[in-house]
C-alpha cells in the first residue's frame, strides 16, 4: 500500500474509524483480502466474488455490524457458548483496532462469528452423534454461503431473529431457564430433604421440610401446616404427576430424589432441552405425528398441536447395546401377528449361553440354519460354538406369547427399532419402564393401531380384527405415513405450561451438558 493511501487511513483511524466510520473501500479491500483465511473455502470464495470488499469495518456497514453484535449478546439466554462469538469481546476489539491489519482480521473475525452463530441458534451447537452414539438425529444445518448472502441483503436483522426455534415450547423454555437463574441467585429451593420415607405419621421436622420444599418448588402456596393434611398431600400428588411419577401422594424413594433435585440441575435440563430444540430447528413435525419422549416413558400423538392419544411406553434398558435412539422417521405400516427374527446380538448373547447348558430352553424358539430351515436342537452341540462362529438365528411365529405381541408399528430405519405389543404387561405399572432390548414397548397398542386406522376406515377396529383373526402374520399399510419423533427431554412443560422434570435415565442430558460446558456454557448465578 502507498504511503499516501496508508497515512489516509490511519488518520481515519485516529478520528474514529474503530468506531464505524470505515476505510475507504480500496483500503478496506486490501485490508479484507490479507485477512482472510486460506483453509475456509466458503470465506475466501464469498469475499472473492465482492471483490474483498467488507460487510463489518467498512464505510455504511454499521447498521449490518450493530445488528449482528446485538444478536450475539442474546446468546447466553439461549445457552449457547458465547465465546463463539462474543460481542463483548468484538466490541473491545473494534474500539481498540489501531492499524488496518486490525480491521481486516476483525472483518473476518466477524463473518466467522456470524457462521457459528447463525449454525448453533438454528441447529445447535454440539455434534450429538460424538457425545451419544445413541442420539442418531439427522440435523440439518444451515448453508454457510447461504448465510452469507442473507448478510449482504435487505432484512439481515429480521433474517437474525428468525433463527431463533419458533415453537412455544421452545419460549416456554426460555422463560423457565430465567426463573430458574434467578431462583439459583437466590441460593436455589433451600436444605434438601434427609428423610428415607414421609408418611402420615412422619416426624414434624421432616413434614416441615417437605411443605417448605413444595413450596419452593411452586407446587404449594404458603402454608404453615405442620401436619400431612390434605392440602399437603394434594400438593405432593400435583408434583408428582408433573414429574413422571404416580400420584399416589406417598413421598417414597422415587418422589424424594425428585424433590431433591437442585435448581441447578433443573436448570441444565432446561439448558439442554433448548439445545434438543435447536437440533430439530423449525422442522415441520407433522400436522399429525407421533412423539415418544423416552424419560417421561410415553407415546403421544398430536393432531395440529394438541395431544390426541397417548399411552404408556416401556423403552430399552440401560445399556450401551440396549438404549433406545433417538431419531425421526416415517411410520408406513402395521404388521399384524408379528413374527420375531431375534436380533443377532441377542442370539449370542442371551440365548447361546442358556443352550450350552441346556439344549431345550426357550422352546417357543425355532432354530434357523443359515438357508432358513429349521433345526431340532437335539441335533446341535451348542458347546461348539462361540458368539463368532454361531451359524444358526433364531425367530418366533405368531402366537399367544410372542415377544412382539399380536402388532409391531413399522417406521423402517436402519437400527431396526420400531413400536410393538407385548405380553408383558405387569411393567407398565411401574413408573421407570426401562426394560426392552431397544425397541419401544406400547401399553395399549391395540388402541393405538384403532386411532391410527380411524382415517382410513369407518370401523377401524373391525378393519384391524380381521387382519387379527388370521392369526398369521401380515401387513396393514397406512393411507398416510406418520412422522415418527423418538426424543429425550428431561425438561418439559404440560398443557398448562408448567415444566416438568424426568430422571436422566441414560445419563445423556448430563454427558451433553458437559460438552456444553466445554465449550462455554455457563450457568448464571453459579460461578465465582
Amino acid at each position: 500500500m502507498g504511503a499516501v493511501n496508508r497515512r489516509t487511513a490511519l488518520g481515519l483511524m485516529s478520528s474514529g474509524l474503530a468506531l464505524g466510520l470505515g476505510l475507504t473501500p480500496a483500503v478496506a479491500a486490501l485490508n479484507v483480502l490479507s485477512a482472510v483465511p486460506t483453509d475456509d473455502p466458503v470465506i475466501a470464495k464469498f469475499y472473492a466474488d465482492r471483490g474483498f470488499a467488507t460487510l463489518w469495518t467498512g464505510q455504511g456497514d454499521g447498521a449490518r455490524r450493530r445488528a449482528a453484535l446485538q444478536a450475539f449478546d442474546t446468546a447466553t439466554d439461549h445457552g449457547l457458548p458465547v465465546r463463539r462469538y462474543d460481542a463483548k469481546a468484538l466490541r473491545a476489539e473494534f474500539a481498540a483496532a489501531q492499524t488496518e491489519a486490525d480491521l481486516g482480521r476483525l472483518e473476518i473475525a466477524m463473518t466467522t462469528a456470524l457462521l457459528a452463530f447463525a449454525r448453533d441458534m438454528s441447529s445447535g451447537a454440539l455434534e450429538p452423534i460424538k457425545i451419544d452414539d445413541g442420539i442418531k438425529r439427522k440435523i440439518l444445518r444451515p448453508d454457510p454461503a447461504a448465510i452469507l448472502a442473507q448478510a449482504d441483503a435487505a432484512g439481515f436483522a429480521a433474517w437474525l431473529r428468525g433463527l431463533v426455534p419458533s415453537t412455544s415450547v421452545y419460549s416456554r423454555l426460555m422463560a423457565e431457564k430465567f426463573a430458574l437463574e434467578a431462583r439459583v441467585a437466590a441460593g436455589g429451593y433451600g436444605p434438601t430433604l434427609t428423610a428415607v420415607e414421609i408418611k402420615a405419621d412422619a416426624a414434624t421436622a421432616d413434614i416441615i421440610a417437605l411443605r417448605d420444599r413444595l413450596i419452593a418448588l411452586g407446587y404449594l402456596d404458603r402454608s404453615f401446616t405442620q401436619t400431612f393434611d390434605a392440602t399437603l398431600q394434594a400438593a405432593v400428588q400435583r408434583f408428582q404427576a408433573n414429574n413422571g411419577i404416580s400420584p399416589d401422594g406417598v413421598v417414597g424413594k422415587g418422589t424424594l430424589a425428585a424433590l431433591n433435585a437442585s435448581a441447578e440441575d433443573h436448570l441444565k435440563s432446561v439448558i439442554v432441552a433448548m439445545e434438543r430444540l435447536r437440533w430439530m430447528g423449525n422442522a415441520d413435525l407433522g400436522a399429525r405425528h407421533i412423539w415418544v419422549n423416552q424419560p417421561d416413558f410415553t407415546a403421544k400423538v398430536f393432531d395440529n398441536g394438541a395431544v390426541t392419544f397417548d399411552t404408556r411406553v416401556v423403552i430399552g434398558k440401560i445399556g450401551h447395546d440396549t438404549q433406545s435412539p433417538e431419531f425421526s422417521d416415517l411410520m408406513e405400516f402395521l404388521v399384524v401377528n408379528p413374527t420375531w427374527s431375534v436380533p443377532r446380538s441377542i442370539v449370542v448373547k442371551e440365548y447361546l449361553p442358556q443352550f450350552q447348558k441346556d439344549p431345550t430352553a426357550e422352546s417357543q424358539l425355532q432354530l434357523l440354519d443359515p438357508d432358513g430351515n429349521i433345526v431340532a436342537r437335539n441335533s446341535v452341540n451348542f458347546a461348539a460354538f462361540t458368539p463368532e462362529n454361531f451359524p444358526y438365528a433364531l425367530r418366533q411365529p405368531p402366537e399367544e406369547g410372542n415377544a412382539l405381541g399380536k402388532v409391531k408399528f413399522m417406521f423402517p430405519n436402519p437400527y431396526n427399532i420400531y413400536l410393538h405389543d407385548t405380553p408383558t404387561k405387569s411393567l407398565f405399572a411401574k413408573d421407570v419402564r426401562a426394560f426392552s432390548h431397544g425397541c419401544i414397548r406400547v401399553g395399549s397398542p391395540f388402541d393405538l393401531a384403532y386411532f391410527l386406522l380411524a382415517r382410513q376406515s369407518n370401523d377401524p377396529k373391525a378393519l384391524f380384527e380381521s387382519y387379527l383373526n388370521t392369526g398369521t402374520e401380515s401387513v396393514l399399510n397406512l393411507d398416510q405415513a406418520v412422522p415418527v419423533h423418538l426424543v429425550y427431554f428431561t425438561a418439559w412443560p404440560d398443557d398448562q405450561g408448567r415444566m416438568g422434570f424426568r430422571r436422566d435415565i441414560y445419563r445423556r442430558d448430563a454427558a451433553l451438558f458437559a460438552a456444553l460446558a466445554d465449550a462455554g456454557v455457563t450457568l448464571a448465578g453459579v460461578q465465582s
